[in-house]
């Protein structure tokens, strides 16, 4: 029996999460809207195993109709309380904590996010016989709730929960943190553009700014033959990226990764030896610029164009656009260019390649 289910994404990465799953044959992507990706699968088809995706949820109802007014409400009460339990949560309420419910719409509407989560949360918590916990007025639900999603594009509003028991985003292995780490989805994403996933990738792939070194951690899910080099200036950085990496991989020593000490613009890596780069460089917002690209990416550039072999990628997260005035770095030319919404901003993955000559 196939389920719809609906894979939540960071904005600008929808066609790619469909890409990995049509590649995995998770199911067969049957729509594609703002932050989501639907498809039909078959329940315990590793669904948890997606990469790119920071979500992924199991549809309960997809309600047509639903307006721009306070009728709308009504409408989605009536859908939720036609939701049973349907055998896949808890019979009871035994280690759960109750119930929580999420809402999000596209375009201005004569309700909010609040109305929506009371108005579908009373009556599933009604159904399951939880206890549900409201958002509105600040309150936050507590940890172990059964998490359900509403989303409302246009006229068509999905009823959803989440199909594990944490977001995707949240990664086990993410036990330390710094300032300005990236996304893993993201991270994820950028890993596939670098063309990661093709079958049996070796070859060394260099994060030079490695932060708390999601994007290599991310990298090793897709390549496990690959080599892995981190470097970053900040001690705190290389301490959270080893510590992650360990979690991936606690008893391999020394293992695939080689974390180290050294500014973007001088790495101790020898000429053309790398096949891959994965690259977040700082943005000036969390993590201000220091060392040699305090006044500018231009070292950083000319570090990749040494060390990549002729034709190996490097896949940037960058503000500006070099495909579109931002100004290609000297000795690449742009593959592909994919613009994300992230914390407020608009950043550009942008795929290079090192020419030749």
């Amino acid at each position: 029996m196939l389920t719809l289910a609906v894979a939540r994404a960071v904005r600008g990465t929808e066609p790619l999460v469909a890409a990995e799953i049509r590649r995995t044959r998770l199911g067969a992507v049957v729509g594609v809207r703002r932050r989501e990706v639907w498809f039909e699968t078959r329940p315990g088809a590793g669904l948890l195993g997606l990469r790119t995706a920071d979500d992924v949820l199991l549809a309960a109802a997809v309600v047509d109709g639903v307006g721009h007014g306070r009728s709308a409400l009504a409408r989605l009460a009536r859908a939720a309380r036609g939701i049973a339990p349907d055998g896949s949560g808890p019979s009871d309420s035994s280690g759960v904590s109750g119930m929580e419910v999420s809402a999000s719409f596209a375009g201005r509407r004569n309700y909010t996010r609040y109305d929506i989560e009371d108005a579908v949360g009373h009556e599933l918590a009604r159904s399951w016989r939880l206890r549900y916990h409201s958002r509105r007025g600040g309150g936050r639900p507590p940890s172990g709730a059964m998490a359900w999603r509403v989303t409302i594009e246009g006229d068509l509003a999905v009823i959803a929960r989440r199909a594990g028991d944490r977001p995707l985003h949240r990664r086990p292995y993410k036990t330390s943190s710094i300032p300005g780490t990236l996304h893993p989805p993201l991270a994820a994403a950028m890993a596939r553009l670098a063309g990661l996933d093709a079958a049996d990738f070796r070859g060394v792939v260099l994060d030079p700014c490695c932060g708390a070194g999601t994007t290599l951690i991310e990298a090793h899910a897709l390549a496990p033959h690959a080599g892995l080099a981190g470097f970053d200036r900040d001690p705190a950085a290389v301490a959270a990226a080893a510590a992650n990496a360990r979690a991936v991989l606690p008893a391999t020593a020394p293992g695939p990764f080689r974390w180290g000490l050294a500014d973007a613009g001088r790495l101790p890596v020898a000429d053309g030896s790398v096949r891959r780069v994965l690259v977040n460089p700082p943005w000036g917002r969390q993590v201000p610029p220091r060392g040699l690209l305090g006044h500018g990416l231009d070292p950083l550039w000319r570090e990749l164009r040494r060390v990549l072999e002729p034709g190996g990628l490097a896949v940037a997260l960058l503000h500006d656009d070099p495909g579109a005035g931002g100004g290609t770095p000297a000795g690449f030319g742009v593959e592909e260019a994919v613009q994300v919404s992230l914390s407020g901003l608009h950043p550009v993955i942008t795929v290079l390649r090192r020419r030749s000559r």
